[in-house]
């Protein structure tokens, strides 16, 4: 390994401990915010089966030569969404003409180069044959395809592989003192060598998940905390703990609302909650979703503990029971209707939910499908449900459900309704 990838001896670890505990407890740092927020992991089965299509694409020559509108956009978009650590992850990945990078659109080769990395990342679990498998990509010389795969990689491998950009690399070398380079495949590994080390260093504050020390290089190099220089000692540590920058009135703005949008998210669940229970329905709270306040009240108060049988034995059972709300017939014990809230986020993650349930348990396959989002998002739900990457959902017959028609209609649907009558009323198909 170059010297300059080398951290310099760690001289000050209880520095290192204090500032690790004092990020954990920052409400708004990217551990709380990010780390921590149960829709981050929704994404990842969904980014997974994302990710196989684009392999089968590009194995039958299928994936086209353009970034915009293909599946690999659906899935960098997703992956985008994930806050403020993912943002301006399409970067990367977007054609740029006069550079010609990343040279994966109209070059065929180095697409099926490409291809087949993914594919054996999305195959192996060991951690030697992906390391091989970056070798391997980087032995290629595609122009313009570098670390930032990792962030691919990273929903599938979260405690082997971690996700990289410029702020993680910049707090990596400010709290190491090492000289890691952005944009070159040997830096990366030795990047993700250090991190892992200092994973296993702290093992009782960082979870094995990369996402974890990737958060808190993140705030680090963002420049959310500051780190003093070699030297300074333990004095100059605990000087750096108090001097968090100010946030910028955007960031503020930013964080509100995201918190917002939690705080939205779960009461229209309640909403679907309580309307569910008037029709007669037994309900089910997505899994992570079952402690969340509503109402002063845990969410899934008097719903279901646990799914039906077949939906238990099935594989797709991690998925389904991520869907946001189930609409559950008393009688037969088959599901009647999924709804999922997508207030901001892509529709991918809810899709590919519901997908699993429709083509892993086939017993449910007769339920309604609903994506449930504010009136302003009408239009944006239907151009993603447009994209090529969900012509296979079209026989779902999914439909969209505004917010504003929820909240207007709820009460009299819950009263004088019966079955799904009054939810697909006020409701519209996508498939149309």
């Amino acid at each position: 390994m170059d010297d300059s990838l080398k951290a310099t001896p760690d001289s000050s670890t209880p520095g290192r401990q204090n500032l690790i505990e004092r990020w954990k407890s920052d409400a708004h740092g990217t551990y709380q915010s990010w780390f921590l927020w149960d829709e981050r992991l929704k994404n990842f089965r969904s980014i997974r089966r994302g990710l196989q299509v684009v392999v089968q694409e590009i194995r039958e020559n299928r994936f086209g030569t353009a970034y915009r509108g293909s599946s690999l956009e659906t899935v960098v978009h997703s992956i985008a969404e994930q806050r403020q650590i993912f943002k301006g992850a399409d970067h990367a990945f977007l054609w740029k003409p006069k550079l010609r990078i990343p040279d994966i659109y109209e070059n065929r080769d180095n697409q099926v180069a490409f291809g087949r990395f993914l594919d054996i990342c999305l195959c192996c679990q060991e951690e030697a044959e992906l390391v091989q498998a970056v070798r391997e990509l980087d032995g290629k010389n595609i122009k313009g395809l570098g670390p930032a795969c990792a962030n691919l990689l990273y929903f599938l491998h979260p405690t082997v592989i971690p996700p990289s950009n410029t702020a993680i690399i910049k707090g990596y070398n400010l709290l190491t003192g090492a000289n890691v380079k952005l944009g070159r495949w040997p830096d990366y590994l030795a990047l993700r060598q250090g991190m892992l080390s200092l994973t296993k260093q702290h093992r009782t504050l960082l979870s094995n998940d990369l996402g974890a020390v990737a958060g808190l290089l993140f705030d680090i190099g963002s420049g959310r905390y500051v780190i003093p220089q070699a030297g300074d000692g333990e004095a100059g540590w605990q000087a750096a703990l108090v001097q968090i920058h100010a946030e910028s009135e955007a960031s503020k703005k930013a964080l509100a609302v995201a918190q917002e949008n939690d705080h939205t998210h779960t009461e229209i669940q309640g909403w679907l909650r309580d309307l569910g229970t008037a029709l007669g329905y037994d309900i089910w709270i997505a899994s992570n979703d079952k402690n969340r306040l509503y109402l002063g009240a845990r969410l899934s108060e008097g719903c279901l503990d646990s799914l039906p049988n077949p939906i238990r034995s099935s594989n797709a059972v991690d998925t389904v029971s991520l869907i946001d709300v189930l609409w559950v017939s008393k009688e037969s014990g088959k599901i009647v209707a999924a709804f999922e809230v997508e207030h901001s986020t892509s529709i991918y993650s809810g899709i590919v939910r519901m997908l699993d349930l429709a083509l892993g348990v086939p017993e449910h396959a007769g339920a309604a499908f609903f994506l449930v989002a504010p009136d302003v998002r009408e239009q944006d739900v239907r151009a993603q449900f447009a994209r090529p990457a969900f012509s296979r959902v079209s026989e779902l017959d999914v439909r969209y459900l505004g917010y504003g028609q929820l909240k207007q209609h709820k009460e009299a649907i819950g009263r004088f309704g019966s079955g799904l009558k009054g939810v697909v009323a006020i409701s519209a198909g996508l498939s149309q």
